[in-house]
């Protein structure tokens, strides 16, 4: 069995509001996935803590391997997503989902050789607007190409509506998906954040965990697969 999870940490600042990157560790760490993605990694705010590089505190505490997307670059530091790993990851890229005039977006993708077999990984964090959305998910049906492998497609689509929703689109490639809602994390009416599979059976279980809400805006999805 493998454990997924996929979580928008907001920044690591919770209701408080102050940065707390220790309460994203722990929590994360108290589900044990053996693969996470995780999105809004700010180090900007890091530095209030004393913290310089929030993505490499991430990956050295929550897994052996791991790479960071850093969409936004500036004097006062970076914002992006992060995919880590328990085990190697190999032909990995970052791919550009930007578009035009709307914030940075990436997608990873990595091939991840579990001890269950291999598992080809897709971490992202789409856009706000309807159009930026289905343009992005346009560009991961193409990353996915004909699946040969099983394929997981972790993070935050912010798919807000049915017509033309980014479900309706990767759902045709990926059919196994979670369906947990998951924004606002007070109260909690939105699927936001999701775990897309191929095949459809190898998705075993999933939930959330409502600890997060204190920590986040977005609660996390957990999902357990069988490959």
């Amino acid at each position: 069995m493998v454990r997924v999870m996929t979580w928008n940490i907001h920044g690591a600042v919770g209701r408080n509001p102050r940065f707390d990157l220790e309460r994203v560790v722990g929590l994360v760490q108290r589900h044990r996935p053996d693969i996470v993605a995780l999105q809004e990694i700010d180090s900007r705010r890091a530095r209030e803590a004393h913290i310089d590089d929030p993505f490499k505190v991430l990956q050295e505490s929550l897994g052996n391997h791991g790479i960071g997307a850093k969409t936004v670059t500036t004097a006062d530091g970076e914002y992006g997503q992060a995919l880590i790993s328990r085990w190697p990851m190999a032909n990995t890229e970052i791919h550009d989902l930007t578009f035009p005039e709307r914030e940075p977006r990436r997608a990873i993708c990595s091939d991840i050789q579990t001890p269950a077999g291999p598992l080809r990984v897709i971490a992202t964090h789409l856009g706000l607007s309807f159009r930026e959305r289905h343009s992005q998910a346009v560009a991961l049906l193409k990353m996915l190409g004909n699946l040969r492998t099983a394929t997981v497609a972790l993070g935050d689509f912010n798919d807000w509506l049915w017509a033309g929703s980014v479900r309706r689109s990767l759902g045709r490639v990926l059919p196994g998906y979670t369906n947990h809602r998951t924004f606002p994390s007070l109260c909690p009416l939105f699927h936001l954040d999701r775990v897309y599979l191929w095949p459809r059976a190898a998705l075993v279980a999933s939930h959330t965990d409502p600890e997060a809400r204190k920590i986040s805006d977005h609660l996390p999805v957990i999902g357990d697969i069988r490959l």
